[in-house]
């Protein structure tokens, strides 16, 4: 329903919406791009709010899920994203 919602104002508005698949968005490193064996898993896991990568060293926080999202939306930030 809130997707039904959010995709009904966008288009009102003229603005982009996209759905995309947030699957293993939790998971995946969004500075290398992998699953490490280091992240979490489950939903067990969902409280932990800061991992480090196994494979790159980045240290994460809640922002990782958004950054992951919002490069599954938008392709041509593939090749990176500023963290401010």
């Amino acid at each position: 329903m809130l997707k039904t919602q959010l995709e009904y104002k966008a288009i009102a508005r003229s603005v982009v919406f996209e759905v995309v698949n947030e699957s293993y968005s939790t998971q995946i490193c969004s500075s290398c791009g992998t699953i490490p064996a280091s992240s979490p898993k489950g939903r067990a896991s969902l409280g932990i709010r800061e991992w480090a990568c196994s494979e790159c060293g980045v240290e994460h926080r809640d922002t990782n899920v958004a950054l992951n999202i919002l490069v599954a939306g938008h392709p041509r930030l593939e090749v990176g994203i500023s963290l401010l």
